[in-house]
């Protein structure tokens, strides 16, 4: 009987798993604060689907808590290849190269964006340039919960990359915050993972 069952339970260790298992537990991984089997399971993936590995903006985001600021560089530089407009794409950029090299030289290589409609996000963008302050941002922002979240989280992010821990915490804090879990969808998670790591 013990036979069978270590059978089976390397047989379960060893099987393959489909692209959508490596996902789930590598989002799962994330969400638990587990960023290294995070990204590790995020590269499986972009091993599993080579295709479509561009488009795994999560595995970049999960390079940056593992402290993989390279990595994380080149993953966003490859997803702007099927996200062009996303200026959180190049925010992700810019906080991998600042922590791989310097805010200056984030700054001088920060990627090109398109039309953004969300809101605030071409204010995030200017901030990220050097252009707008994170009160700018908040006021673009407004009332609108979803804007709110957005402006918090990527000014705490920002001004933390930029050398003002103190003050990412208090935005990022509450960018956490349960109110903006359903505005906020995974970016959410983003935010309590960053509190609970920092």
């Amino acid at each position: 009987m013990h036979v069978n069952l270590l059978a089976a339970l390397m047989a379960v260790v060893i099987s393959p798993q489909g692209p959508r298992d490596v996902m789930a537990k590598a989002v799962d991984d994330f969400r638990a604060g587990r960023v290294e089997q995070s990204a590790a399971g995020f590269d499986q993936l972009a091993k599993l689907i080579p295709d479509q590995a561009p488009g795994l903006w999560q595995r970049g985001i999960a390079q940056y808590y593992a402290g993989r600021f390279r990595d994380c560089r080149d993953m966003f530089i490859s997803h702007r290849t099927v996200n062009p407009a996303d200026v959180e794409n190049a925010a992700w950029h810019f906080l991998c190269v600042a922590r791989a090299e310097s805010p200056a030289a984030a700054r001088q290589q920060i990627l090109p964006v398109g039309a953004d409609a969300r809101v605030p996000m071409r204010e995030v963008y200017q901030m990220f340039q050097g252009r707008a302050t994170p009160v700018q941002v908040l006021a673009a922002a407004g009332s609108d919960p979803s804007a709110q979240f957005f402006g918090q989280l990527y000014i705490g992010l920002y001004l933390e990359a930029t050398g003002d821990p103190a003050k990412s915490h208090e935005h990022i804090a509450i960018a956490a915050q349960d109110r903006f879990a359903g505005v906020g969808g995974y970016m959410h998670d983003v935010a309590r993972v960053h509190i609970h790591r920092r």
